[in-house]
This record gives C-alpha cells, structure tokens and sequence, in this order.
C-alpha cells in the first residue's frame, strides 16, 4: 500500500532554518523500517494545468509492503516524535492512502 502526505506550512514554517528542521524530521521519517521505500520532496516544475494542484509546500511518500506494516508505522516512536515536533507549522494536511 501507499500513504501520501501534504503538507501547507504556516508562514512561520516557510523560514529557510525552520524548512530545513522539517526536511530533516521527513528525512528521519524514511528511516523507520516498515517502509518498503519512501521520498519527500517539493513541488515538481510540472506545467500548470486545470487539474494540478500547486497550493502544497511538501509532499512524503512511502510505500509498505502491507497495511499492517503501515499501521506500525503510525505506532512508531519517530513518527509521534515527527508529529509533536512540527505539528504546529502545518497550516494544513491532508493524507491520502492508496491499496492496490
């Protein structure tokens, strides 16, 4: 299964020491060994189009082999750690997760 994370930052979360803090904090999450495979980034250079939606600050991405492995994910120590500490940058978030 897949589990895709957007985030809106507050402004005060758009500061270059705090992004890097966050970066950071996403970067620890792909550490996390239930996950198959994972990434975060920002927004792609894609054209504009009627469909895209542009208005995200950051995006994670990770791949389990199995809803029970995400479900340990959730429970992980570094994800509550991940959650407590930047949880009040976030404007917005919003999760979608994808079976196959």
């Amino acid at each position: 299964m897949e589990h895709h994370v957007y985030f809106w930052l507050k402004e005060e979360g758009k500061e270059e020491k705090t992004r890097r803090g966050f970066e950071a904090g996403m970067e620890k999450l792909l550490e996390i060994k239930t996950i198959a495979r994972g990434i975060w980034g920002k927004q792609a250079g894609t054209p504009e189009r009627p469909v895209t939606d542009k208005t995200w600050d950051y995006a994670l991405s990770l791949e389990f082999e199995s809803v029970a492995n995400h479900n340990s994910y959730q429970e992980d120590p570094a994800h509550h750690e991940f959650v407590a500490a930047f949880k009040d940058l976030w404007a917005k978030v919003l999760v979608m997760d994808v079976a196959s």
